[in-house]
């Protein structure tokens, strides 16, 4: 038992070393629903298109999570979007 848990240890901290080392190849946008107008983060590494549909891309693609929420902000408070 007591080599298992070392194992799972052992393989965890060489995928997150990996991880740690990989380049981010994240890109983000926001999508705008028709029906309600609320305003969404879209992560493109979802292989998957919004679900349900209604939705419309209304930003670039951004290189970071933060630069998608700032864009976010942005669209608040300029009124495109809703909350």
């Amino acid at each position: 038992m007591r080599r298992l848990s070392v194992l799972c240890a052992a393989a965890g901290v060489a995928v997150a070393a990996f991880v740690a080392t990989s380049p981010a190849e994240a890109g983000y946008h926001l999508i705008r629903w028709q029906d309600t107008g609320l305003c969404q983060i879209w992560d493109e590494t979802i292989p998957t298109q919004p679900w349900p549909a209604g939705s419309h891309r209304v930003s670039p693609t951004v290189a970071t999570f933060l630069d998608a929420l700032a864009l976010k902000d942005h669209a608040l408070k300029a009124g495109h979007c809703k909350w």
